[in-house]
């Protein structure tokens, strides 16, 4: 048996339980691994509060990324070995002493981080990597605006848009601190949404122009000013609905400006779409993480049974980058 958190009924934090649950056994392809920090992100809220259900056959246990030693493979896995140390995206069960992943979204320890700061990586740096780079197409020296640039996806992006396109990056966030940090971290442009507003700001930085790519994980509260923010061509990818799902919205400038409007998830897409996500990130990123030029930002670090606690810190928008479990 292994301590795991689940989650008793949709609900606040309160509903989220230290409990007993039975090992999981490797199948086909998986690895069993001794979670040593399970990394906590958004996804993780939308479950708890019965928003974002496990895909069908998935554990019910939350948690996509982790990192932990295989202690057990299943049938056909060639490329781990028990007692290897990796970091891996799951499509659950994190939250856990033991969980089951897959061969092919199992990633090396980069030799400049331990792992803890490791199992920040799979979710957040796949969900970048996967919008930023393959949906949203970002160029050499784009314009490029991020929202909530202070949390995980945020602090990512900023480093990854800095290192890999020289982008002019500009973000958005809830207090001067914030804000602070984001432009050490690379940001040129860093907005305090609660005293201004980051269409008008960016309208009069750009000089009418807009920005080529827009990363967004607020939805339809920012539907209007992210549209206006656009230059022609320019590139909306909602990855988050953080403000809500319903809103309106004016055609006539997406068919002026040309501009394309999509969003995507993570957890549902097929293991062979997720694999290529990690291939293209061992090959392009894990060597900017091997050189110190990009790393994970971890706010804090909480024993697992406090992951309620965990939970609050985030919806309460306390942190700066990722908060992490340690069973």
């Amino acid at each position: 048996m292994m301590s795991a958190i689940e989650i008793i009924h949709p609900g606040d934090p309160s509903v989220l339980r230290l409990t007993q649950r039975p090992i999981p056994q490797p199948g086909t392809g998986e690895v069993l691994l001794k979670v040593i920090a399970a990394g906590v992100n958004r996804p993780d809220i939308m479950q708890r509060k019965g928003l974002y259900p496990p895909p069908p056959g998935t554990t019910d246990i939350p948690g996509l990324e982790v990192s932990g030693i295989i202690v057990q493979t299943g049938e056909g896995v060639c490329r781990w070995q028990p007692g290897q140390t990796v970091c891996a995206l799951l499509p659950g069960g994190g939250y856990a002493e033991y969980c089951l992943a897959q061969e092919a979204v199992c990633l090396p320890l980069p030799s400049t981080l331990n792992p803890v700061q490791a199992a920040a990586l799979p979710e957040t740096f796949c969900t970048v990597w996967a919008n930023l780079f393959q949906n949203g197409q970002l160029r050499e020296h784009d314009k490029f605006l991020v929202h909530g640039g202070a949390g995980g996806i945020g602090t990512t992006a900023i480093q990854l848009a800095a290192r890999l396109r020289d982008a002019q990056i500009f973000t958005t966030c809830g207090s001067d601190e914030k804000c602070r940090f984001c432009l050490e971290l690379g940001a040129h442009t860093a907005i305090n949404y609660r005293r201004e507003d980051f269409s008008e700001t960016i309208s009069g930085l750009t000089h009418q122009t807009g920005v080529d790519v827009i990363l967004d994980i607020i939805g339809a509260p920012y539907l209007q000013g992210n549209i206006k923010s656009l230059t022609t061509g320019g590139r909306l990818i909602i990855i988050a609905v953080q403000g809500g799902y319903r809103g309106q919205i004016n055609l006539l400038p997406i068919f002026l400006r040309r501009l394309t409007l999509t969003g995507s998830t993570l957890r549902s897409r097929p293991l062979e779409e997720k694999a290529l996500i990690a291939r293209q990130l061992q090959e392009q990123v894990w060597p900017l993480l091997e050189a110190g030029t990009v790393r994970p930002i971890i706010h804090t670090t909480l024993p697992l049974s406090r992951a309620a606690e965990a939970h609050k810190i985030m919806e309460n928008h306390e942190h700066i980058g990722k908060i992490v479990l340690i069973p």
